[in-house]
């Protein structure tokens, strides 16, 4: 263990103070709750990085993801042609790729896991997975069945997890409100993990176990920062009950296919427009900023970098230093990690891509992977919206409750995301590079 798996160890507790300074009940911590969820994370990302069955399962898992992957590819291909065929890949009619585009390479396969996770769905087995990770969360943390629920779901899901818990979202407390929207932004749905992957499979191929890593530890996570941020104060109605998911089964296979694949078309016009929007509106802003930031500069004799990324790469540098990111890497990182508050996590992981390919950083692999982890949730103000807007269409009497707590989950949420960080970071080492980073 070197310097750097001591700083993101340390980190771990740092997170947990900062969470704590900024609870909204400073007295009433839940132990439990704080205790089992680290322990939980410590244990899957020592089976991961350290126990040599968990490398080997870790790499069966890219694998297998990988070659979902191609299977996933051969619908775009039909459809786009030369298009849809991602970087050194050549077609059988000799045609070579045009480069990465993501909307043929990357936005298809959102249709594609969709639908696949419908299937599962409908077959049965991931209701099973739901409620396994459910009755964990329930049992050993002593939280209420319904927002276990929700946060086992968010595991594989989206948004739509909100409806495991439909029939108790209108008997909510606030902190169970509090943990379903955290729950939400500090995890990623699986059919959105293939676009990660495929945004940066070219300079990071072992990419898609690490997704799949950090969306475990990231559940806990969500768990211990909601309850830390927003404790519970009154008593849940099904506190320490395991509760069955709710669930409106499709009446034929190939009917869950068709709504599957739907819903991945809906989910690729949100993110679109989300992308269009955010992106063009973040550009104007920075015209302002770099206007502006000319003028002082030049009045007080700075070089500074006036725009959003430039500052909120300011206000998580120190946060990216506790993630165990070597300081040579930290500023870039920060950056990065920074800029998915108001651009999402997509841009974001096109950012490190970039970063990656233009070999910017100095210590490539372990920066790699610690943001990789720190970024692997919808931690950002557009999902804040969605999540928020989505559960008070399920419930509208607890509209005002998601108002109240909307903007604390979002801060839960990201510190979430930066524990899952540390977690990884804890453990994972150089030693460990050439196998669990594909160099």
């Amino acid at each position: 263990m070197n310097i750097y798996n001591l700083v993101s160890f340390a980190g771990i507790f740092v997170l947990i103070g900062v969470a704590w300074v900024l609870s909204a009940d400073k007295k009433n911590m839940n132990w439990r709750v704080i205790g089992w969820g680290i322990g939980l994370q410590i244990l899957i990302g020592l089976f991961i990085f350290v126990v040599p069955a968990g490398s080997k399962l870790f790499l069966f898992v890219n694998d297998v993801v990988v070659n979902v992957l191609d299977s996933a590819g051969a619908g775009a291909k039909f459809v786009f042609g030369r298009l849809a065929l991602a970087p050194g890949q050549i077609n059988e009619a000799g045609e070579e790729s045009l480069g990465f585009i993501l909307a043929f390479q990357a936005f298809p396969t959102i249709i594609f896991f969709s639908a696949l996770i419908a299937i599962l769905y409908y077959i049965g087995i991931m209701p099973l997975v739901v409620r396994a990770f459910a009755y964990m969360f329930t049992k050993l943390m002593r939280i209420s069945g319904a927002e276990s629920l929700v946060a086992a779901s968010n595991v594989f899901v989206g948004i739509e997890s909100t409806l495991t818990a439909k029939p108790y979202l209108g008997r909510m407390t606030h902190s169970e409100v509090c943990t379903i929207l955290t729950a939400g932004m500090a995890t990623v749905a699986s059919n959105v993990l293939a676009l990660y992957v495929l945004s940066l499979e070219a300079q990071f191929p072992k990419i898609a176990g690490h997704l799949v890593s950090a969306s475990l530890l990231s559940a806990p996570a969500a768990l211990v920062m909601s309850k830390i941020i927003f404790p519970e104060g009154e008593s849940p109605e099904t506190l320490g009950i395991h509760v069955r998911p709710f669930y409106e089964k499709e009446k034929s296979l190939f009917e869950a296919i068709i709504n599957g694949a739907n819903a991945g078309v809906k989910m690729i016009v949100g993110i679109v427009a989300l992308l269009i929007a955010v992106l063009g509106l973040v550009a104007l802003v920075d015209l302002g900023l770099g206007a502006l930031g000319a003028k002082i500069n030049l009045l007080f004799g700075l070089e500074a970098e006036w725009s959003l990324k430039a500052i909120l790469g300011y206000v998580f540098y120190p946060l990216t230093i506790i993630l165990g990111v070597p300081l040579a890497d930290a500023g870039t990182i920060a950056k990065i990690i920074g800029e998915r508050v108001i651009v999402t996590e997509v841009a974001a992981y096109k950012d490190l891509a970039a970063a990656l390919q233009e070999n910017t950083l100095h210590y490539p692999v372990r920066s790699a992977v610690v943001t990789t982890y720190a970024l692997c949730g919808f931690a950002h103000l557009a999902s804040m919206a969605i999540f928020a807007g989505g559960i008070s269409a399920l419930a509208p009497d607890k509209t005002h409750a998601i108002a109240k707590v909307a903007f604390r989950a979002l801060l839960a949420a990201t510190l979430a995301c930066l524990l899952t960080a540390c977690v990884a970071g804890t453990f994972f080492t150089e030693a460990k590079g050439s196998i669990l980073f594909g160099e």
